[in-house]
This record gives structure tokens, C-alpha cells and sequence, in this order.
């Protein structure tokens, strides 16, 4: 089948998806080696979703869906490795003279015509997705079964502790299989590795929107030397397995460079490994992109304007308040600004700011870095995380003296955390007089875009929203499909819960009257509580009344 030689903006245009100024916007602004479709696609102007329908109908190219497909291992040979990631392309299968390739590109026709002189077939081109088409390349490309295979009939030849001076050479299966994980877990943008060792297998789980999933079953020969190589990476001692140990990789995954936190556990059947995965390209991120709705984006600036006191972020692990830190000190990162942070790791490193790596094995805590850190005369401070009254204090106290103090705590919600510090015995008039305000947050499943569709609300549904006050008709919901891997959810969004602290709040702590007073206060001063900021966000179209009342109660 020839493919008729139009512009993909021709296309698009034609198709009613976009308009002729946004094209010529586009072909302006856009790199000069990026594709049309890729900046489209990352401006918003267009979804994926909506590039290969246009493809698929206008050009005749029939989609594909590489999601369980069954692929012909044969086929890899014919096309690199290389060739294959560069391009975005996979193998599918052959029929006579025909090659069928999944393409994220159908219109390269440069490509097309180098893949027909090189491999010698037909190339008949198919549409899929690039997340898709990347997943395949990693399942089909160095399999786990050939790595497997390869390593367990050289461990029958050598004994352990050769094998394991083995895998420092760059052709070792080990290796290769090591890097596989990693990778696959880079492409899927997980957040978490967690290598669990049972009773008769290895079992590799991701992160990925803050869900876990199993990813490969591994065979429980390759416990000791798969932990062993990683802890080699990480620089830690892979003779000692019965205490937990933490380290750090620095990598470079597909031109990106990736940190790696490791974290050991010894467990009844080995040792377990959580891989915690930052990637440094987008480590930070400006304050509109938080998901803030206008009112809790107003109050928040209010209070990290102000010239000292203190701002504390609170919520689980893994709710992002790091991202959230971050962001509130980029936005204060200024060079007439002194910026100090004590952190325990430091997670993502940035110009401007001094960052300093707690260390507690040398007796460097954070109270004892805190008090050397005021000797530094620092303008704005930011601690990693309030553990302690010793911290608590300092950090209060550094606010009272004409400091800008940011910090994380552990807590439920933003009344919570005003509890939370008198429960770890800090005078009460001290909490008072310092706390500028406090937010709290949770991370949410997005809907997935490519998927997305409308349904009527449900009973239940209507009864949830009208006892919060909020008028809706409609919901939206992912219905799945290969991009999002059936689940309806791709990426995650945060709501959040912005409390800012006011006079009649300040005389409450004081006279130690009870938490209800505050809840009351806080009510009549209009604050969003994350409830009601997480079922904005579903009227919004943004994600589902399922996710919601997954990570927040309704009172």
C-alpha cells in the first residue's frame, strides 16, 4: 500500500482537529529536529489519542494495539536494536513480501524507504502508540528468558563468586538484565522499584502513579546476584545481609540522568530492595503547575511571601510534598536571597541553592545541622522533615527571629498538624505565634486523555457532592485502553488543603481550647478542605469520585 505523500498539518487541519494559525504557530516555534506531531502533542494542542485517529482514517494506515500482541521474536533480528529505540519503531510480523512495522511515525517516509533497503521487504506500516511501541521494544529486545537462560548455563559452569565477578563486565546477562529493569521502569515514568524476594521466586513490582504492579517473576537463583549487582552500583556491602543499608546510583537511562535511592530489608526469604527513582530532568516544577485551584494558589503565595515565619507541607509518604517544597523555593530563588536546606537525602539538586546532606552516622542530625545553618545567615531554611521537638523548636525558633522557614510533617490534614506539633511538646503560644500557614495534600490518578469519556452521575454520587455543596450532572471516567494499560488512569494530579493560620486560630492554640474551635474557624474562613478540592478536581473533569474517596474521608 503506497502512503500519499501530505503534510501531517495539511492532515490535521483538514480533519478539523486543529486550525491553520496554530500549525503555522507550531512549524515557527518548534525545534528544529522535533517532529510537528511531538510538539503538538507536548503544547496540548492535540492528544496522541487524536493523531492516529487522523492518521489512521485519512491515510488508510490501520492501528494497532501492542498490548499482549503476539509478536513474532524472530522478526527483532531484522531491525537494531538501536535502529528500533531511535526511531520508535517494532518489528510485528511477516506475510510473503511483506514487513509489518508498528510505527509512531507512519509518515517517515525517509525511514520507510531505509527500512526496505535493509531489511529487503515490503514495508507495510501500522499505527501505535509511542509508550506502547517503547514497552515492546524492552519486552523483545534482550529478553529476560534469553538473559535468564544465558546466566543460569554459565552459573552451572562457574561457581557463585565467579559469576558475580562476571557481572562486571558490560556483556554480562546479569548486567544487561539489571539495566533492563531499570530502564523499563524509566520508560514507564514508575516512581518506586520494589524487588521481593518469596519463597520460590523473585518478583519485580513498579510504582507507577502511585499504584503498584508486578512487572516480571523472576527465578530465585537470581536473587543473590541480581541484589548483589545493585548493591555493588550503590557502593554498599553485599556481604552483609542482616541489616537494612541505603545507598545511591547515579545512571544514565536513554540520554537522562537518573538518581536511584536504594534501600535493603532483610525479610524471612532474603533481602528486600525499594529502588526509589528521581529523575533529574524534571525535578522541578513551577507553583501553576501543582494543580492549585485560584483561591489556594493566592493563599499559599500570601504566606510564602511573607519575610519570616514558618510553612509547613504535610501529608503520607508519597504525597509530594517535596515537589511542592521545591517549587516554593524556586519561586523565592532569587540572588539577593540566602537559601539553606538541610535534607535527609537530598533529593534534586539546583543552582542557587545550598543543600546540605544530613548525616547521621557522623552526628550531623538535622537539630545539630539547623543550629550551625543560622550561623550561615541564611534568609529562607528549608528542613527536610520536623521528627523531633529538638527540630520542632529550633525551627520555630528560627522563624520568631526574622527567618523564612519551610519544612514537611507527617500528618493527616492541616488542623492535624497544629496538634501534632503541641503533641510533640512544643508550647503552644510558640506554635501560635510562628505558623504562617500549613498545606496538606494528596496525590490522585489522573484520567487518562486517551480514553477519557463522560458518564451520568450515580446516586451515590449525588449524595456526596451535595452534602459538600457542589452542583454537578456529569462525571468522567477512563474506560482503559493499551496507553494507560487498561487501568483509566495516566499520570497523577494533587489536591490539596491550604490553611492559613488567622488571629482567632493564633488566640485557640493559646488558650488551648479544643481542636473543633479550629475546625470551626477554619470553616468560616472558607477554607477548601482536601475533600472538597479533590471533588472540584472530579467536576473538572480531571479525575474520578472513586479516586477521591480513595485517598481522602468524607465527613
Amino acid at each position: 500500500m503506497a502512503v500519499r505523500k501530505k503534510r501531517l498539518g495539511d492532515l490535521l487541519v483538514e480533519s478539523g482537529v486543529i486550525t491553520e494559525d496554530i500549525v503555522d504557530i507550531a512549524l515557527r516555534e518548534k525545534e528544529e529536529h522535533q517532529k510537528l506531531g511531538d510538539y503538538l502533542i507536548q503544547k496540548g494542542y492535540i492528544t496522541e489519542q487524536q493523531l492516529i485517529e487522523v492518521l489512521e482514517i485519512q491515510l488508510n494506515i490501520p492501528r494497532v494495539s501492542l498490548y499482549n500482541y503476539p509478536f513474532d521474536e524472530k522478526l527483532v533480528t531484522l531491525i537494531p536494536k538501536e535502529t528500533a529505540k531511535k526511531n520508535t519503531i517494532i518489528p510485528l510480523k511477516k506475510e510473503a513480501h511483506k514487513l509489518f512495522v508498528a510505527m509512531a511515525d507512519p509518515m517517515d517516509f525517509f525511514l520507510l524507504n531505509d527500512l526496505r533497503l535493509s531489511t529487503g521487504f515490503a514495508i507495510q506500516p501500522v499505527i501505535a502508540t509511542k509508550d506502547e511501541i517503547k514497552r515492546a521494544i524492552s519486552k523483545q529486545y534482550d529478553t529476560q528468558q534469553e538473559l535468564v537462560g544465558k546466566w543460569l548455563e554459565d552459573s552451572q559452569k562457574k561457581k557463585h563468586e565467579e559469576v558475580i565477578r562476571i557481572d562486571e563486565q558490560d556483556d554480562s546477562p546479569i548486567i544487561k538484565l539489571v539495566y533492563s529493569i531499570l530502564q523499563n521502569a524509566v520508560e514507564q515514568q514508575a516512581s518506586d522499584i520494589h524487588i521481593d524476594p518469596h519463597e520460590k521466586n523473585l518478583v519485580v513490582r513498579f510504582r507507577i502513579d502511585g499504584t503498584l504492579r508486578n512487572e516480571r517473576v523472576l527465578p530465585k537463583e537470581l536473587q543473590s546476584v541480581i541484589l548483589a549487582r545493585i548493591k555493588i552500583m550503590a557502593n554498599l556491602d553485599i556481604t552483609e545481609q542482616r541489616i537494612p543499608q541505603d545507598g545511591r546510583i547515579r545512571l544514565l537511562v536513554e540520554l537522562k540522568q537518573i538518581d536511584l535511592r536504594i534501600s535493603t530489608l532483610p525479610t524471612i526469604f532474603g533481602e528486600k530492595l525499594v529502588i526509589r527513582v528521581l529523575d533529574r530532568n524534571h525535578s522541578i516544577v513551577e507553583l501553576n503547575q501543582l494543580g492549585f485551584s485560584p483561591t489556594n494558589h493566592n493563599t499559599f503565595m500570601n504566606f510564602i511571601e511573607k519575610p519570616h515565619g514558618l510553612v509547613l507541607i504535610t501529608g503520607p509518604t508519597g504525597s509530594g510534598k517535596s515537589s511542592t517544597l521545591y517549587a516554593a523555593l524556586n519561586k523565592l530563588n532569587h540572588e539577593d536571597v540566602n537559601i539553606i536546606t538541610v535534607e535527609d537525602p537530598v533529593e534534586y539538586q539546583f543552582e542557587g541553592i545550598n543543600q546540605v546532606q544530613v548525616n547521621a552516622a557522623v552526628g550531623m542530625t538535622f537539630s545539630t545541622t539547623l543550629r550551625s545553618i543560622l550561623r550561615q545567615d541564611p534568609n529562607i531554611i528549608m528542613i527536610g522533615e520536623i521528627r523531633d521537638r529538638e527540630t520542632a523548636e529550633i525551627a520555630i525558633r528560627s522563624s520568631l527571629t526574622g527567618h523564612l522557614v519551610f519544612s514537611t510533617l507527617h500528618t493527616n490534614d492541616s488542623i492535624g498538624t497544629l496538634t501534632r506539633l503541641m503533641d510533640m511538646g512544643v508550647e503552644p503560644f510558640l506554635v501560635a505565634s510562628a505558623l504562617n500557614g500549613v498545606v496538606s495534600q494528596r496525590l490522585c490518578r489522573r484520567i487518562c486523555k486517551h480514553c477519557k469519556e463522560e458518564r451520568e452521575i450515580s446516586v451515590r454520587e449525588q449524595e456526596i457532592f451535595k452534602a459538600r455543596g457542589i452542583n454537578i450532572e456529569r462525571v468522567f471516567y477512563g474506560k482503559g485502553c493499551p496507553v494507560c494499560q487498561l487501568t483509566g488512569y495516566s499520570g497523577r494530579l494533587a489536591i490539596q488543603e491550604v490553611l492559613e493560620i488567622s488571629e482567632e486560630m493564633r488566640r485557640i492554640m493559646v488558650n488551648n481550647e479544643p481542636v473543633s474551635k479550629l475546625v470551626e474557624v477554619a470553616q468560616s474562613n472558607n477554607t477548601t478542605f482536601l475533600i472538597d478540592d479533590g471533588l472540584q478536581k472530579v467536576k473538572e473533569g480531571l479525575t474520578t469520585t472513586e479516586e477521591i474517596l480513595r485517598i481522602t474521608t468524607v465527613s
